[in-house]
């Protein structure tokens, strides 16, 4: 899939290194580093083999060769069989404002009902203003508190959308 000359796909085992280097970027530029976020996920260091699992895709966005982010879905820890997860959506700033939120987001949650879920939940920082923005503009409900059992203690908005 392309968009304003990138190309959507998914990912493949030498994209691994680049996604590792591209969240733990944004994340760092979030102060979403400590205790309790993501960043520490043991998929991050190896994203290939990670969404190799059942019900779970993770996609890149790409332009001459080279990683600008990317996005997935995976089963919900700690959650039912019919909701997943929207994880791991990163783009440096590059690949921003550019319509591919919208592109990887609609290419996960495709990915999503293709595997039979009902809903898929995400989490984020309050801090990620345009994040949290893009969630709600796209149609995921904010909720009070936390889903499923993902660890990550730091974060502070919580989304869920009916697929």
């Amino acid at each position: 899939m392309k968009v304003n000359n990138f190309t959507i796909r998914p990912i493949r085992p030498e994209d691994t290194a680049r996604m590792a280097y591209i969240i733990r970027e944004v994340m760092t530029a979030h102060g979403a580093s400590g205790e309790g976020f993501s960043i520490h996920d043991a998929e991050v260091d190896d994203m290939y083999t990670a969404y190799q699992a059942d019900r779970s895709a993770y996609f890149v966005i790409e332009r001459e060769g080279i990683i600008y982010g990317g996005a997935g879905i995976a089963p919900l820890l700690g959650g039912d069989e019919h909701t997943c997860e929207l994880k791991k959506m990163y783009f440096l700033p590059e690949a921003r404002g550019k319509g591919l939120a919208v592109a990887i987001a609609d290419r996960c949650l495709d990915a999503a009902r293709s595997f039979g879920y009902q809903r898929c939940y995400l989490e984020t920082i309050t801090e990620m203003a345009a994040a949290n923005r893009f969630y709600q503009r796209y149609g995921f409900r904010a909720l009070d508190g936390p889903m499923g059992a993902t660890g990550h203690s730091a974060c502070s908005a919580f989304y869920v959308m009916e697929l």
